[in-house]
């Protein structure tokens, strides 16, 4: 198998693990669970939320009033400039972050039971998640910079 053919064969694994975790009895979507599991490292400004996810504005602001409407999630307002809105997570949220990790930890638990080296993987993906991690820190410092030269 080329390593073209690896690869594709690697992106539908990736679509079909997806499948199976959007699948779960989780109580949230996938994108629902993203955004609280970055609200979980603390409030942030919406665009900064959006920039994380890879989300578009719209997008994150119809998903941050399902989860506000949910109780899930809040705005908070910025001491000294009401203007900046922080998203918060509630303590209704970090349950609902908790349920979510279990369902999701359950549901590729077989899964990981079946395989050689089951850390290999898990540690595979933690680093595939570091390298995500970084070029969206790379994305937003040179957003923030085109900003500040205009």
């Amino acid at each position: 198998m080329s390593a073209r053919d690896r690869r594709l064969a690697a992106v539908r694994v990736l679509a079909h693990l997806h499948r199976m975790l959007e699948s779960a009895e989780a109580g949230l979507t996938i994108p629902q669970y993203r955004m609280l599991a970055v609200l979980s490292e603390g409030g942030e400004r919406s665009a900064r939320v959006a920039q994380k996810l890879a989300v578009r504005k719209p997008t994150l602001t119809a998903l941050a009033d399902g989860l506000i409407a949910a109780g899930y999630a809040e705005r908070e307002s910025e001491p000294g400039d009401r203007r900046i809105v922080r998203l918060t997570l509630t303590d209704a949220g970090r349950a609902a972050l908790a349920r979510a990790d279990e369902a999701y930890l359950a549901r590729l638990a077989p899964v990981l039971a079946e395989l050689r080296e089951p850390d290999r993987l898990v540690g595979d993906l933690i680093e595939v998640g570091e390298v995500l991690a970084a070029r969206v820190r790379a994305r937003v410092a040179a957003e923030s910079a085109a900003e500040s030269r205009r």
